[in-house]
């Protein structure tokens, strides 16, 4: 990977916006034309100035389609069906799904489920705070509030206060950088192949939870689950084939891709 990735799009930027007396699209043109910016980085940047004109009712999980769990379920429950969707994060609600009363993550119920049944405790013991947005916020305020306070899930709320639908920060970062994985899908057994070599494909989408404990990692994101999100918010951009990332002693390779996302990787000892 090139050392100067990361500030490739910033770069970009400031370059573009220093011709601040032409039109946007002729200012992308002009950029690409003199090699200042690539037309993938162009797709992005213009992403990114639309999210202000784009609502999070416009990408939100409908609430209808909202897996989520009661507050009186059981942890075992609760694990179920997490297990069977394949989500990390379950939302919990009270008497009905106007009433969202927190969030359960995969990891917080693991410990918990060692116990016998009767010593588990309830489901409001291990639940984090649930966030709360306008159907009607503009997605770019939504991505500055979840990155700086470092949130993965939103209820979105309508006019009267009921629940209108969900949103998780890599549904907002894919209206950016395209399909980067879906954090919510779980390691299935094509999602990793090994090879006579020793070295492996895995796909894009498993998670970083996977990842490190496939690995023996402690790769960490404030914005992403995936491992192919995660390479793309290392590199500032969607790594083309054959870039290489080294974390840890091993060298992810991108193995197939396109210009929105990540497909799969190599996996093997670096050198």
């Amino acid at each position: 990977m090139d050392e100067g990735s990361n500030g490739t799009i910033l770069s970009a930027i400031r370059s573009l916006f220093r011709k601040s007396d032409s039109p946007l699209d002729e200012m992308f043109k002009d950029a690409v034309a003199d090699g200042e910016i690539k037309s993938d980085d162009v797709r992005i940047l213009q992403n990114v100035i639309e999210l202000e004109d784009r609502r999070v009712s416009e990408i939100m999980i409908p609430r209808p389609d909202i897996i989520c769990a009661e507050q009186d379920n059981t942890l075992a429950e609760v694990a179920e069906l997490i297990i069977q969707n394949g989500h990390s994060r379950i939302p919990i609600y009270r008497e009905n799904r106007d009433h969202m009363v927190g969030v359960v993550h995969a990891k917080d119920v693991l410990g918990p489920l060692r116990l016998p049944a009767d010593e588990q405790p309830p489901v409001d013991d291990v639940m984090r705070a649930v966030h709360f947005v306008p159907e009607t916020t503009n997605l770019k305020s939504l991505l500055h509030d979840m990155q700086s306070r470092k949130i993965h899930l939103v209820i979105a709320l309508d006019e009267y206060g009921g629940t209108a639908g969900m949103l998780t920060m890599e549904d907002v970062l894919e209206q950016i950088v395209g399909e980067i994985g879906d954090e919510y899908d779980a390691m299935r057994p094509e999602d990793v192949q090994e090879l006579p070599d020793g070295s492996q494909i895995v796909s894009g989408r498993v998670s970083l939870d996977e990842i490190n404990e496939r690995f023996g990692l402690d790769l960490s994101s404030d914005l992403v689950e995936s491992i192919g999100g995660h390479l793309s918010e290392i590199a500032g951009h969607i790594p083309e084939k054959g870039e290489t990332f080294d974390l840890g002693g091993w060298r992810f390779q991108v193995h197939e891709g396109d210009a929105k996302h990540i497909e799969s990787l190599r996996v093997l000892r670096a050198e």
